[in-house]
């Protein structure tokens, strides 16, 4: 099992070298580490490469999912993984989706824990501890792997657990699902694991955090919280349209990540004082799945509170 490790970059001077030795320092070495420069105006290159055994791509800026498949297509690995230039691996990242494999063989795809943290290293939480079917999943895990069956991924696409860096598939699944939708700015590893659910029996879970993802302010999310958010709604919504005949699990499953959406949406609205948009995207996430979060943040609205 070869492993090809893809990393984009885009003004990555400052965090790329940390990514890259989280790699490099694998106890399970990656068959190959491709950096995708997209479009860098600072030392990102020069900071790829400077390192020994690590493929430098450029390109001119076309966005992280443009990247993303840019490396797949160059890549000669029958698997691949992924990773952001600001994020980071645990040694035993690549060996632990390795002997997930091993343990799972019809597993389609790999996934698994991580961690969040600060910029300083702070650790804010853990992935499946925070979820109720991570927690299931740890307390059904054998010697640390656990199978997510079909059944399951209602659940994963609307909380999921595992983020682009735990996320490990072949080579051929990917391009077959013509890799990340480059429409989408935010939200394109929802709609690409949604799509990769759709056509998978099972999957493997890796229970111990495989990785660590960094929260600064120069997330998207955190830049421009409303429109992260209608750029959420826009991506489930393509992605649920795709969806038509495809298995009921993985339709509820997108529906109910839709009027997630929708919900956080409505929230930051709100905190933008836009009020009477936030209770119209409140309304929106009822009549796509009504539940008490969404009732409750509603009528707060309606009484302006």
């Amino acid at each position: 099992m070869d492993i090809s490790v893809i990393i984009p970059a885009f003004n990555s001077e400052a965090t790329l070298a940390r990514a890259l030795d989280s790699v490099l320092g694998q106890t399970a070495p990656a068959h190959e580490i491709i950096v995708v420069d997209d479009g860098s105006q600072d030392g990102t290159a020069d900071v790829a490469a400077s390192f020994e055994g690590v493929r430098l791509l450029r390109q001119e800026n076309r966005g992280v999912s443009a990247a993303r498949n840019r490396g797949v297509e160059e890549a000669s690995g029958d698997w691949v993984a992924f990773l952001d230039a600001d994020d980071y691996y645990y040694p035993w990242r690549l060996e632990e989706t390795i002997k997930a494999v091993a343990k799972v063989p019809g597993a389609d795809f790999v996934t698994g824990n991580f961690e969040y943290r600060t910029a300083e290293g702070e650790l804010i939480r853990k992935s499946m501890e925070e979820n109720a079917l991570g927690q299931r999943l740890i307390g059904e895990a054998r010697d640390g792997v656990a199978v997510m069956a079909k059944k399951d991924f209602r659940e994963f696409i609307a909380c999921h657990f595992g983020d682009t860096h735990t996320l490990s598939m072949p080579r051929d699944t990917f391009l077959d699902l013509g890799g990340y939708d480059t429409s989408f700015r935010v939200c394109e590893d929802v709609h690409l694991l949604t799509r990769l659910c759709a056509r998978s029996a099972c999957a493997a879970v890796v229970t111990r955090p495989m990785a660590v993802y960094v929260i600064h302010d120069q997330s998207a999310t955190r830049r421009d919280p409303v429109d992260a958010q209608r750029q959420t709604v826009a991506a489930m919504t393509d992605v649920l349209d795709r969806l038509r005949g495809q298995s009921t699990e993985v339709r509820d499953g997108a529906r109910d990540a839709l009027a997630l959406a929708y919900l956080d949406l409505s929230y930051s609205l709100s905190k933008a004082g836009w009020r009477r948009q936030a209770a119209l995207s409140a309304v929106r996430s009822c009549l796509i799945r009504p539940r008490w979060q969404t009732m409750r943040a509603l009528a707060g609205l309606l009484v302006g509170r």
